[in-house]
């Protein structure tokens, strides 16, 4: 009888996007392989793994004398295995360099064909679990060689303690609660493409410092304009400070926050925005877009090509946001030597033509296009993305390289949904289609035009310019209740012509302010209402309103009162000043009225004494020719 000495097994923990790559090596067709591992993790982020392995002969000429497991870059601790009857095995781990070398010695032997080994293999670690600010994140291997298995199943023990599931990927086909842990269940099928990722927390949070410099080149006063973080469905956004603070901070087609400032001849201007950011794994509720802006975000670009022959054609094909990321991500090719400052943008079209010379501006680009083609409006997304990839952090740290991905209209949710389809492809088809992680932070959206605004990170002077980008983890403050603050004041106050109230409505606080309800009341009569749909940190409303001048202030108000959020300011009016100068003119009038009269009058009189002596003198004539 013809023995195997021992089967090896070897894991591979490869740190590029926290994704994790198993690969299995075995004598194949010798044995058939059953492996349910459990992954249990504890409060403090440590996970135990347990093997639960069937080892069943397939045939008459084989039986197992050892089983062997090779981990590389996993650090195991307490290294134990058992029978299924709970007697401990012989086992000899080994550390060289970066590999832990794990050997079971069987003590019998298990003989003919049909025959079963059921035994366990145990070990402690501490990089699969891993606490990133507010959020612990998971990422357990994926199946790399599944024809060796005859059945494999993962369950993943998480404490209730992690916090609210915020993503898990792929679909567990099972939820279990169980003594303060909730378990997930996944078969073999769930683990072939992609391993399991999963993160348990509220929201993420992101402390930001963000510097911009302005300068204004001409001769005469100028107005421009810098981008700072806007919110989104999937982002909070909090404004500490703006320094120096802008003139208004007004919100664009794409939802950007433009902050206005206005420069004097020839002067340079320094700006930091800092605060935090609290990041969503799925969507809030927030302000729909616009027909119009949906319909022009479905338009061709110079970048997104959607009217061209090959772009609808594929778009035809693929139809759908998920058959599009698909063919994004599958065919296109990271270029990691493409990463620097100031790269050349290639486009949709270029993207297809070179798919091997990709970074995350042509997975955009191509996204777009294809999406727009098939009738759906998408837009690109530039900011900030966290990762441990040695290829693009260390450039990310000191020249302000920021990420790019899309987003596709779901009208169903009724949101912009984000998508990866360049972390898709990097991480070895890790899904970021279904979920999008908490490491994503919103910058600016480019939806009507397909380079503005510039982000953060884009204002920059001279030759060498610094790196003004600062993104790390942190924590939010506490709040203060949000009111915004209310002015207004009665202009053209004049004795003969409507007045104008000038209502001014500025949002003071750290973050934006929503449907705000602002009215006007003249006297106890609603005169105006508007709902103010959103008012970014800095930000001001403006309305202007007539205020009618009447005869004896008849229609003209003693006070006007302006409401928003419990928030009141009262202006009294010039009412008495126009019932008095209504009198007044009043006054005036009869008095010529009755002067005119008087006049008439007396001139009456006047030609009636006339006429009369007019008459005698007639009559004296006539009769004196009588007696003649």
């Amino acid at each position: 009888m013809k023995v195997l000495k021992s089967i090896f097994i070897f894991i591979f923990l490869f740190t590029v996007h926290c994704t994790l790559f198993t690969k299995l090596v075995s004598a194949a067709g010798e044995f058939l392989i059953d492996s349910k591992i459990e992954y249990k993790v504890s409060e403090t982020g440590k996970t135990t793994v347990t093997h639960n392995i069937n080892l069943e002969n397939a045939t008459t000429e084989y039986y197992a004398t050892s089983y062997g497991l090779t981990l590389e870059n996993i650090d195991a601790q307490n290294v134990r295995s058992y029978t299924v009857n709970g007697a401990q095995l012989t086992v000899n781990s080994e550390k060289q360099a970066d590999k832990t070398n794990i050997n079971i010695t069987f003590p019998d032997a298990v003989v003919g064909k049909g025959k079963s080994r059921n035994f366990t293999v145990s070990y402690d670690n501490s990089s699969f679990t891993a606490k990133t600010g507010e959020v612990w994140e998971i990422t357990i291997p994926k199946l790399f060689d599944e024809e060796s298995y005859r059945n494999y199943e993962i369950t993943l023990s998480v404490p209730y303690s992690f916090g609210q599931e915020a993503y898990i990927s792929p679909s567990p086909k099972n939820r279990i609660n169980e003594s303060g842990f909730i378990i997930y269940e996944f078969n073999k099928e769930d683990l072939i493409k992609t391993g399991v990722t999963a993160a348990f927390g509220e929201f993420q949070v992101f402390s930001f410092t963000l510097n911009y410099h302005l300068e204004n080149p001409l001769s005469k006063v100028a107005q421009t304009e810098i981008a700072i973080p806007p919110d989104t469905a999937f982002q909070k956004v909090y404004i500490r400070s703006l320094n120096p603070e802008p003139k208004n901070v007004v919100i664009d087609e794409d939802g950007n926050w433009l902050a206005i400032y206005e420069l004097e001849p020839r002067q340079r201007l320094d700006v930091t925005a800092s605060g935090e950011v609290q990041i969503f794994s799925g969507s809030r509720h927030f302000p729909k877009p616009t027909k119009e802006i949906l319909d022009a975000n479905l338009l061709a670009t110079s970048y997104w090509q959607a009217d061209d022959p090959e772009i609808k054609n594929l778009a035809l094909k693929l139809k759908t946001p998920q058959a599009i990321y698909d063919f994004v991500s599958s065919t296109l090719k990271y270029d990691y030597e493409r990463v620097r400052p100031n790269v050349e943008r290639l486009g949709a079209i270029n993207a297809l033509k070179n798919p091997s010379s990709a970074i995350c501006m042509e997975f955009t680009d191509l996204f777009i296009a294809l999406s727009r083609a098939a009738g759906i409006p998408a837009r690109e997304v530039n900011g900030y993305a966290y990762t441990e990839n040695p290829e693009i952090q260390p450039l990310s740290l000191v020249s302000d390289v920021l990420h790019a991905w899309p987003e596709y209209w779901n009208e169903e949710k009724g949101a912009w949904i984000p998508v990866d389809p360049t972390w898709g492809s990097t991480t070895g088809g890790e899904d970021f289609f279904s979920k999008l992680d908490l490491r994503h932070f919103t910058f600016v959206n480019h939806g009507k035009s397909a380079t503005l605004p510039y982000p953060p990170g884009s204002y920059k002077l001279g030759a060498n310019p610094q790196k003004d980008v600062f993104v790390y983890f942190g924590k939010l403050s506490p709040e203060k209740t949000l009111t915004p603050n209310i002015s207004a004041e009665l202009k053209n106050e004049g004795l003969l012509i409507n007045a104008i109230i000038d209502i001014k409505v500025k949002n003071p606080n750290t973050q934006a302010l929503y449907n705000l309800e602002l009215n006007t009341y003249f006297d106890d009569q609603e005169y105006f209402k508007k709902i103010i749909e959103i008012l970014p940190p800095y930000g001001s409303y403006q309305e202007n309103l007539s205020v009618p001048y009447s005869i004896l202030g008849k229609d003209t108000p003693d006070k006007i009162t302006v409401k928003v959020e419990g928030e009141k300011v009262e202006v009294i009016t010039n009412k008495n000043q126009v019932i008095i100068f209504s009198l007044l003119i009043i006054f005036i009038i009869f008095i010529t009225f009755l002067i005119v009269i008087l006049i008439k009058l007396k001139w009456t009189k006047k030609l009636s004494e006339k006429f009369q002596k007019v008459r005698e003198f007639i009559y004296l004539r006539i009769k004196g020719n009588q007696s003649i």
